[in-house]
């Protein structure tokens, strides 16, 4: 079964609005897929653009020790790029979800920009370290942050790449 990219859209959109967050998709798309909005508690009104990009592996991948997204973005201080990422034993939906902040996005020599939270090892995705705060539940939460756009990844005690 061939999952598509909007598939991967509406599945981050209806994840962020299950955790309270209003979606509102644009009249055109022209870089970001939706924006989302929420009230904290604090009674900070938080607004955030987002752009989805889905990673379904093929038949042929191998392994990789930095997987993710390499391309060309949009970019706000306030986005969210959503990684959902798909495995080959589970193609109809995505293993986990990264919700990545701008601060994790780097410059790649020659295709835009690149975030590659995971690994890719034996057909499967995998987090990469310290990048956990940025997946699933987890990084949900850390969508509520009106400190989210500062967050960034540190280098663990073991050395890992970030």
């Amino acid at each position: 079964m061939k999952v598509s990219d909007y598939f991967a859209e509406l599945f981050v959109a209806g994840r962020v609005a299950d955790a309270g967050w209003n979606v509102y998709f644009p009249h055109r798309d022209q870089g970001f897929d939706f924006i989302i909005m929420k009230r904290v508690p604090s009674g900070e009104l938080l607004i955030r653009p987002v752009q989805v990009k889905g990673k379904y592996p093929t038949e042929d991948k191998g392994d990789q020790q930095l997987y993710g997204y390499v391309g060309k973005l949009e970019l706000h201080p306030e986005m969210v790029l959503a990684i959902p990422f798909f495995s080959k034993s589970a193609e109809q939906i995505p293993a986990f979800t990264a919700h990545m902040p701008m601060k994790t996005i780097k410059p790649h020599q020659s295709r835009g920009y690149r975030c590659q939270p995971v690994r890719f090892k034996d057909g499967e995705p995998q987090i990469r370290g310290d990048h956990r705060m940025f997946f699933d539940e987890e990084g949900m939460r850390n969508l509520e942050s009106p400190l989210f756009r500062d967050l960034q990844v540190h280098a663990s005690a073991a050395g890992e790449d970030v």
